[in-house]
């Protein structure tokens, strides 16, 4: 089994237990959009998170170790060296690193039923629409989510 894989269920599985234990009590019980946007976010931001902080002391991110792509980043490092960033400066593994931890914050203040954090955590979605493909995909169904009733603030 895929670490990641064991990450997001962990996490899942703990914010299941303290709500229902009532270690964290909501007014209303989180709705099953607000969970998956905490689960999305986790492997999103968690990846980004993960990969910068490693890249930092490592030296460089997690890439495929064989094949045609073997030590090569993803397409995301075109767009990257587009706007005039080298994609394995400390720069921007610091983004990775930075931009993850927010991510995850947020997604944590949206499950702890905070207001403030829908309009933060949909930009955060969306300037992440440039880590392509996995997190374009996954910031993608984020938005979505975030666009639902359930999840959207009466504006």
């Amino acid at each position: 089994m895929k670490w990641y894989r064991i990450i997001f269920a962990v996490l899942i599985g703990l914010g299941f237990a303290a709500q229902t234990i009532g270690i964290i009590e909501f007014e209303a019980p989180l709705p099953p959009e607000a969970w998956l946007v905490m689960g999305l976010v986790s492997l999103s931001g968690g990846w980004m998170a993960f990969d910068g902080g490693r890249a930092l002391i490592d030296g460089d991110y997690v890439t495929p170790s064989g094949g045609k792509m073997a030590g090569q980043l993803g397409p995301w490092s075109s767009l990257i060296k587009a706007v005039g960033i080298v994609p394995r400066s400390t720069l921007m593994k610091s983004i990775f690193l930075i931009y993850g931890l927010i991510y995850l914050g947020l997604a944590l203040a949206l499950g702890l039923g905070s207001p403030w954090a829908w309009l933060p955590l949909l930009v955060v979605a969306i300037l992440g629409l440039w880590y392509v493909p996995l997190g374009t995909f996954l910031n993608v169904l984020v938005i979505v989510l975030l666009m639902l009733p359930a999840l959207r603030p009466a504006l």
